[in-house]
């Protein structure tokens, strides 16, 4: 199995949570939030980065929650909205999976390796990962170390 380094959209590369009045888009199931979500970072440099970690022998992988308000529908939207946020800031990544599931749902249960990293922007996800966690301001400065 190869290490993988998983993303959390969110709050750690999607800037979910600045989007104009999210949270009563998001309880009256409207998903337009997850796709009009700014970007955290520079994309460029990490698709760029993300390529490389690749090519050394990393695989990338996503690992996002539904709403904590679901309905079959609502879901289908979110996933669909969550997915071509990807297709549009990430366009150059090749995923080796994207895992989008329910709200709450233990990131760790998604963990292929002891050496698996994941970027998440809350505290609790990275306390119950198994693995080397991280905050999103490290995003870059941790993919440059593992290219050294």
């Amino acid at each position: 199995m190869k290490r993988m380094i998983w993303f959390d959209m969110d709050g750690t590369i999607a800037n979910l949570y600045a989007v104009e009045n999210w949270l009563p888009k998001l309880r009256d199931y409207d998903a337009s939030p997850y796709a009009e979500a700014e970007v955290m970072l520079n994309m460029s440099q990490l698709a760029r980065l993300l390529n490389q970690v690749q090519a050394i022998g990393y695989g990338i992988g996503i690992i996002s929650w539904l709403s904590k308000f679901p309905t079959p529908e609502y879901d289908e939207a979110v996933t669909e909205a969550k997915l071509h946020w990807l297709s549009v800031h990430l366009k150059s990544v090749h995923f080796n999976e994207i895992n989008i599931v329910n709200y709450g749902t233990p990131k760790s249960d998604f963990m292929e390796t002891e050496e698996d990293i994941l970027f998440d922007d809350e505290e609790r996800n990275r306390e119950e990962w198994e693995g080397e966690a991280y905050e999103p301001n490290e995003i870059i400065e941790i993919l440059k170390k593992l290219l050294k």
